[in-house]
């Protein structure tokens, strides 16, 4: 028997080289894409490692026990980290994201999380912190990332029936300990916490309003998420989506709710609330609402490539730029003349002749969701 592995970058650990410009230009905020798009969002892989094995995102089959992980010298250090974030702030961008794998799984992170407090952004204003996390180990970790500055919370939880979430994470973790992560983040101080459901025609869309009347009235924003084809490992199937308006229109049967407006340009999610004042829900539908238009996130992987959009299949290599020991302003000139030339939007031409959809993309667990 042959065994199958698929790498979770395509690149033998180098990303493209971008060339520093000839001729350096002054950092500045107002640096657009090819199709007129800021960059304003920065998410950070922390770690390619993570303690579940959900279908979705890193399938058992394929990230078993022998898989080959980054070894450590080649993730991008704290410090590294910390001087690529100062970079991208003072080019305007203002919220953070730190992901994963499980990014709880890197050691010491809340020291990352105060290291990044102290940055400002060009306005002279604090970053917005933020991290997902599957919630397994978050009730070690709660007060020590709120002491450390991190201002919110994404958990991923995709149902309360035991016997679907153990199906959905296949390492036979029950939901009672993700619940109590969560309360866990609650006690420590953090609000505006938002829970994450990935939503799979056929394995657990029957626990959408289960979902939804859990965590009416109780503050958190539920977020519901459509099977998505990121990476090639997770056997995608577009039979296998469940459009964001079919959700809507089954909670809505039951618990009526109404259409909000964006909180800011680009913001990931449709924000919706309940009529009776209940609280707020969302639905991120990158599959059948694409939002590519107003796309103005960037992401880094764990060993420091950027990457332009989460369906690429290709990352511009920025640790040999820290390791070389090239300047801020260097580096901060690689990063908008990459940006300049950006032309990604995948979710816009899946399905087309032009859409690569047989083409390898990178995994999520290298990349972050």
């Amino acid at each position: 028997m042959v065994e199958k592995v698929i790498p979770i970058r395509l690149d033998e650990g180098k990303g493209l080289t971008p060339s520093i410009p000839g001729q350096l230009m002054p950092a500045s905020a107002s640096t657009r894409d090819s199709r007129g798009r800021p960059l304003r969002d920065l998410r950070i892989s922390v770690t390619d490692r993570c303690n579940f094995r959900c279908t979705y995102c890193m399938p058992k089959e394929i990230f078993d026990t022998n898989y080959p992980y980054l070894a450590h010298q080649e993730l991008l250090s704290f410090e590294e980290i910390t001087r690529l974030t100062s970079i991208f702030a003072s080019l305007g961008v203002e919220k953070i994201r730190l992901t994963g794998g499980e990014p709880l799984l890197r050691k010491n992170l809340e020291v990352l999380v105060e290291m990044l407090a102290k940055i400002r952004t060009t306005s002279d204003q604090a970053l917005d912190l933020t991290l997902t996390t599957n919630g397994s180990i978050l009730r070690k970790k709660a007060l020590a990332l709120k002491a450390a500055g991190l201002h919110r919370l994404t958990i991923s939880l995709d149902g309360l029936n035991d016997d679907i979430f153990k199906k959905m994470n296949d390492v036979d973790f029950p939901v009672t300990d993700v619940l109590d992560g969560i309360a866990a983040a609650q006690e420590a101080g953090f609000t505006n916490l938002k829970v994450n459901m990935v939503v799979k025609k056929g394995t657990n869309d029957q626990e959408i309003i289960a979902m939804a009347k859990h965590f009416k009235g109780t503050g958190i924003t539920l977020r519901f998420i459509e099977f998505m084809d990121v990476g090639s490992s997770n056997g995608w199937d577009m039979s296998q989506v469940l459009p964001s308006k079919d959700v809507v229109a089954r909670i809505n049967a039951v618990f009526p709710i109404e259409a909000l407006e964006a909180n800011y340009p680009g913001e990931v999610a449709q924000r919706w609330r309940y009529v009776d004042g209940s609280g707020e829900i969302g639905f991120i539908s990158s599959v059948t609402q694409t939002f590519c238009h107003e796309c103005t996130r960037a992401r880094i992987s764990t060993d420091g490539q950027m990457y332009l959009c989460l369906f690429a299949n290709k990352g511009f290599d920025f640790k040999t730029l820290l390791r070389a020991n090239k300047s801020d302003l260097e580096i901060a000139n690689v990063i908008m003349s990459t940006w300049a030339v950006r032309d990604d939007h995948y979710s816009e031409i899946r399905g087309s002749n032009t859409a690569m959809s047989n083409t390898r993309k990178v995994e999520m667990s290298y990349i972050g969701g």
